[in-house]
């Protein structure tokens, strides 16, 4: 008997590539698939390919029990509520992960990050691994993919730092393994598709780890633009990005990025991609090179 897949946030680029990868090299048939989003009306061109589309909210436990019905095997892609004051994404989380007890789910799949214990300096970290808590409470056989950090996140600082000629960081000489997010939906989409029973936790990574500095040197290479690196204390950092016009909260977020890559927990380096996907990832360097005109400017 033929599995039901079901995708939550598929509105979403991470949901929406999974769900393509399962069309594609997964070769899932539409009537397979479920997608679940807040506005079903964004996915209209799913529905249209036979793909089951339904409302879910993650602030509506019942919504979620109602979309889960019928579904083996579930995805629930982190929201993307990054209110640290509140805790609501973990309640969220809490909630999906609840609703897919009662509808009888096989197995349940979770997106979540490298390393996130409570030590971690990322400030969303808790809300990550409490889910992967709840998810194992649950007893449901699960498959964590703990996603590392994507090579599209270097848009939020690159472009205004090619444009300056400084870059500034507090991520030291840590490493980091940036991944293409299209290369994890494939992983994950495989995954999902793969009938598997035994709980596994895979982290996902890009082929090499770099410090910034040598972030930097690529971005040079590929731009022809001299781009300096400026080690800066976390605080001077956290009020640099608060002077470019971002709220505190976002600020300090970003900030306990580099935080992490400089104590060394995100310089990992996985072949899980390709073992899951079986696709070579895409190296950094690719990166940089498909998108140098929106980098560069």
């Amino acid at each position: 008997m033929t599995e039901t897949l079901l995708v939550t946030g598929a509105s979403g680029q991470l949901g929406r590539a999974v769900i393509r990868h399962l069309l594609g090299a997964q070769k899932v048939a539409p009537a397979s698939i479920i997608a679940t989003t807040r506005d079903p009306e964004n996915l209209a061109d799913l529905a249209a390919l036979g793909i089951t589309v339904r409302a879910a909210d993650f602030n509506d436990p019942a919504s979620l029990e109602k979309a889960f019905a019928g579904a083996d095997r579930v995805l629930i892609v982190s929201t993307g509520d990054l209110d640290l004051k509140t805790g609501r994404r973990l309640k969220q989380h809490e909630a999906a992960v609840a609703a897919a007890k009662k509808a009888g789910v096989s197995h349940l799949l979770y997106t979540s990050m490298p390393n996130p214990e409570p030590v971690s300096p990322v400030l969303f970290a808790g809300d990550h691994y409490g889910t992967e808590q709840a998810i194992k409470a649950s007893g449901i056989p699960y498959t964590i993919f703990r996603n590392g950090w994507y090579q599209e996140n270097l848009f939020l600082a690159l472009p205004h730092a090619i444009a300056s000629g400084k870059w500034y960081s507090s991520a030291g000489d840590g490493r980091i393994a940036h991944g293409a997010r299209d290369d994890m939906a494939a992983a994950i989409a495989a995954g999902l598709a793969s009938g598997s029973k035994e709980s596994n936790i895979y982290t996902l990574t890009g082929p090499h780890a770099y410090t910034t500095s040598e972030i930097a040197t690529l971005v040079t290479e590929v731009t022809g633009k001299p781009l300096e690196v400026i080690q800066l204390p976390d605080e001077a950092l956290t009020e640099g990005v608060k002077a470019a016009g971002l709220p505190e909260d976002f600020a300090r977020i970003i900030v306990s990025f580099d935080a992490n890559t400089r104590s060394g927990r995100i310089a990992m380096v996985t072949d899980a991609v390709e073992t899951l996907s079986g696709r070579k990832p895409q190296t950094l360097k690719q990166f940089l090179e498909a998108n140098k005109a929106a980098l560069a400017g």
